[in-house]
């Protein structure tokens, strides 16, 4: 039997592997066009940063499944875990392609959202699992701030 270790590491991978597959390669021009606020010196570590992010999800996920392994509700939890992924890996996609930072901000708050949500769902499962969860809980906004802060910067890009 495959470990569940396993199994969520590879999901966790294969779907922020998919947000680099389908990235329109044209539109990524349109972005690096954009203005960016002062502040956004950070920008070269943001992949690093959500390397870490999802690492720490991954881990979070299998503390979740361990604790009632094929249960309905661990399930469930699986499904909110891998909703917040998507949710999160759409944003560059979704964002280029509609050229809408409008929509990146939608996106990111709903992902801010669905992960204060989870933690505080898995909260009384583990602990450890919910703490995991505090990266996500904690950049999610920044990003959504920050792309917020572009709008004004690019208000033709909205």
């Amino acid at each position: 039997m495959i470990k569940s270790w396993v199994v969520i590491a590879t999901v966790t991978f294969v779907v922020a592997l998919g947000s680099f597959l389908i990235r329109p390669r044209r539109d990524i021009k349109w972005a690096k066009r954009l203005d960016r606020p002062n502040w956004l010196f950070f920008e070269p570590a943001i992949p690093f940063i959500w390397t870490i992010i999802f690492a720490c999800g991954a881990l979070s996920a299998i503390l979740v499944w361990e604790s009632d392994p094929g249960s309905l509700n661990t399930w469930l939890f699986m499904g909110v875990y891998l909703l917040i992924e998507v949710v999160t890996v759409a944003y560059i996609p979704v964002t280029l392609r509609t050229k809408s930072l409008t929509a990146g901000t939608i996106l990111g708050g709903l992902g801010a959202i669905l992960g204060i949500l989870l933690t505080l769902a898995v909260s009384p499962i583990s602990g450890t699992a919910a703490l995991l969860l505090l990266p996500y809980v904690l950049w999610s906004p920044i990003g959504t701030y920050t792309t917020r802060e572009m709008i004004d910067l690019n208000p033709d890009a909205a």
